[in-house]
């Protein structure tokens, strides 16, 4: 142990210096506190016990979008409010009681997998604690599938009960439904037979158009359809209400209760089967290193849909705070009018939602605007990794001084098992996803299996509470990545695909994506920490980087640049200047594509509905351009 002074520099915040102490590590390998214990109760159980009957009358859920009562029922509350909807603990628990003997009414069972299709919502919401009280299994499906993909993804967990709203954006997802399975449109409603979808039997929608007129007409697309009010049972006495406390009865804190599908970046999306005791235990862990309290209010970015949205409202409920839906998608202008209108404490999102908000932030300011967002304070910033010069913006220019960063493992979609604290340094919190939380084990591990020594890259392994079930029938992927290791009978060890390094104080820096590093000559070349450098250029706004075949060194780097607009732009050459000149030269990209310019695609870098840039779709474009001769930059 080092004794050492703590330093006053902190992420918007000035603390005193305090005498610490310091424990430093012998390898990379590390072990999170086992105080305070974990919790060994449901989800329905801790929320009526520890959340309901704690925060009652307080502030849970406004949804900004939609209307003070959009499903009718008895009349509330509201928190007073007539512009939207706007629930405290009592109501909110009120409606999720409703949609749980809703789904009993229409023949849900526990273990049924109950699929859902719509934006940021209260239904969305309602759902997700609904199923867990009588045992279904909620499956959250990426709106941006195509109708491929959702057939495929439907299919390949059995989901018995679509809820789903007639389109966001573009997507008209009863028509493109319609199309595709046509014995599916003229099924009768509770008993469809499709023989694309054997097991699905109830599609329920929720009017999320605002117009009865429109609604209608996409419920006439479909016979089968039933409008999601019909299913809520408002009244008590009857047996919906006693089934569901029989059922109650029954639920065990490892109980698969959610599916979550990865994101794809690296290949078809696979289910990661997720308990009431990893979502649980790990809302309270971030809830933690944010220092969250009651009276915090989270403007919501992510979709409902992510995993990353996901553990962070829970985060929020489980200490008694409200959540806020600025829109159904995302929306940088409601956003900015919901931080200040609802003077949010709390902001999360990837970083292309920040990059999006601070858009709207420099338009409004050169308008003469001022947005004031002096009430903000934390949140987290996560799904991918998060440029040094972007964090250290989100500080200046949102007042984001106790922003956290968090890690939960790029491709399966596991709880933040690494995360950083408010009173962390800034150095560590801009160039670190902070330390290993508590009741998790992790270890960074070289191809043979060994741990690595401290600040050596390897990949990154993770055991704990927090490790899912595995991928949903799917064995054989499970075993892949879920392993025993020799001399080790007592821990499952979830190999996460990602590189990290790991500092003398448990520290984690993540590397990029094991099949995303660039191995140029026989050297590992790390993307993310070349995209940091790219990130501060001035004329840069966004940057991905992958590896591009070549003869003489097997792989060099290409970068791909997305312009910032209203600078002097940058030519090929004087990136690979900038980059030559930060970076040892072998990290100097020999490819730039200029994203909207080279590639004659869209303007913007290929990414997942949750954010992350799908790298190997880049790397086929930069394999097509290279064999062109388009995009080198001469030495």
């Amino acid at each position: 142990m080092v004794l050492r002074r703590a330093g006053k520099q902190c992420l918007g915040r000035h603390r005193p210096a305090v005498l610490v102490l310091r424990r430093l590590l012998a390898n990379s390998s590390v072990k999170g506190t086992t105080d305070p214990p974990l919790v060994q109760d449901t989800l329905p159980g801790y929320f009526a016990r520890e959340i309901v009957r704690r925060h009652r009358d307080r502030p849970a859920l406004i949804s900004r979008h939609e209307s003070p009562r959009p499903f009718g029922g008895p009349t509330s509350r509201n928190l007073s409010r007539v512009d939207c909807l706007a629930w405290d603990y009592d109501e909110f628990s009120r409606h999720v009681d409703t949609v749980a003997r809703g789904l009993l009414s229409m023949g849900v069972k526990k273990g049924d997998r109950v699929a859902v299709i719509m934006g940021n919502n209260s239904a969305y919401a309602s759902l997700q604690w609904a199923c867990a009280s009588v045992g279904a299994i909620l499956t959250t499906i990426n709106p941006a599938y195509r109708v491929s993909e959702l057939i495929a993804v439907l299919k390949s967990v059995g989901v018995g009960h679509l809820f789903l709203v007639p389109c966001i954006r573009t997507s008209s997802y009863l028509t493109m439904l319609a199309e595709a399975l046509p014995a599916l449109a003229n099924s009768p409603p509770g008993t469809i037979q499709e023989e694309a979808l054997p097991e699905l039997r109830n599609l329920v929608v929720v009017d999320n158009t605002h117009d009865t007129v429109h609604f209608q007409k996409h419920m006439d697309t479909m016979k089968c359809t039933i409008d999601f009010r019909e299913i809520l049972v408002w009244r008590e006495n009857v047996k919906e209400q006693k089934m569901m406390e029989e059922i109650g009865k029954t639920l065990d804190k490892d109980d698969i209760i959610n599916l979550q599908f990865t994101s794809g970046t690296t290949g078809s999306p696979k289910a990661v089967s997720l308990t009431h005791h990893n979502l649980l235990n790990n809302g309270i862990s971030i809830g933690r290193c944010m220092d969250i309290k009651e009276n915090d209010i989270l403007c919501n970015v992510p979709p409902l849909f992510h995993c990353f949205d996901e553990y962070p409202s829970i985060s929020l409920w489980t200490h008694g705070a409200c959540i806020v839906y600025p829109s159904e998608i995302f929306n940088p202008q409601r956003i900015v009018d919901t931080v200040v209108e609802e003077k949010c404490t709390a902001l999360h999102g990837v970083p292309t939602h920040f990059l999006g908000v601070l858009s709207e932030l420099k338009w409004r300011e050169e308008s003469g605007e001022k947005p004031d967002l002096s009430n903000l304070r934390t949140g987290i910033a996560a799904g991918s990794p998060i440029p040094i010069e972007l964090m250290r913006t989100l500080v200046e220019k949102m007042n984001l001084g106790d922003l956290t960063i968090a890690y939960g493992m790029n491709n399966p979609r596991s709880p933040v098992s690494f995360q950083t604290m408010t009173r962390d340094p800034l150095i560590k919190r801009v160039e670190t996803v902070g330390k290993v939380q508590p009741h998790v084990k992790a270890k960074i591990i070289n191809l043979a299996g060994e741990v690595v020594p401290l600040n050596t890259p390897g990949e990154i392994c993770i055991s704990g509470y927090l490790v899912h079930k595995g991928y949903w029938g799917d064995e054989e992927q499970t075993k892949v990545v879920m392993k025993k290791h020799p001399g080790d009978d007592d821990n499952v060890w979830m190999h996460t695909g990602d590189e990290g390094i790991m500092d003398e104080e448990g520290y984690l820096r993540i590397v990029g994506r094991i099949k995303d590093i660039i191995i140029r000559g026989g050297e590992n070349l790390f993307p993310v920490q070349i995209e940091n450098v790219l990130h501060a250029h001035p004329s840069v706004s966004e940057a991905a980087v992958v590896s591009v075949p070549d003869r003489t060194y097997g792989e060099v780097v290409g970068a791909w640049i997305v312009r910032r607009p209203g600078v002097v732009a940058a030519s090929r050459e004087e990136v690979r200047r900038w980059v030559n000149e930060k970076m040892n030269p072998q990290n100097a990209p020999a490819w730039v594509w200029f994203v909207g310019e080279d590639d004659g695609r869209a303007d913007e870098l290929p990414k997942t509905a949750s954010g992350k840039v799908q790298k190997h779709i880049l790397r086929g474009w930069s394999k097509e351009l290279a064999r062109k001769g388009v995009g080198q930059a001469k030495v």
